[in-house]
């Protein structure tokens, strides 16, 4: 995800929250509208974020601090600024209910 992304289940919202709108502008430009990754950033939907390897905590901490890269050749994650806690929260529970719906890729990605 970038600081300034475009942004990075049937149940989307965390409160009145959209996670969905949230996403869409704080991380797609870098994960993808539909979260299967672009040529700036992995696929949320890889095995390498279900939440016993990524737990929510982490996805929290990539948000707010940025992650070093350390399972993909993108480049590391600055910080995303200018999302309260009930937004990332809201981001992090569509993320969830999307791996739900749809399942998780393989690491490392195949084709």
């Amino acid at each position: 995800m970038m600081s300034v992304l475009a942004s990075c289940g049937d149940d989307t919202t965390a409160g009145d929250l959209d996670g969905r709108a949230l996403y869409a502008q704080s991380c797609a430009s870098c994960h993808g509208a539909d979260l299967t990754g672009t040529n700036r950033g992995p696929s949320h939907l890889s095995i390498v974020y279900e939440p016993n390897h990524h737990p929510d905590e982490s996805f929290r901490r990539a948000i707010s601090d940025g992650v070093a890269a350390h399972h993909w050749n993108f480049g590391d994650m600055p910080p995303v600024s200018g999302l309260t806690d009930d937004e990332v929260d809201a981001i992090i529970a569509y993320v969830r209910d999307e791996q739900e719906a749809w399942g998780f890729e393989p690491y490392p990605p195949e084709g």
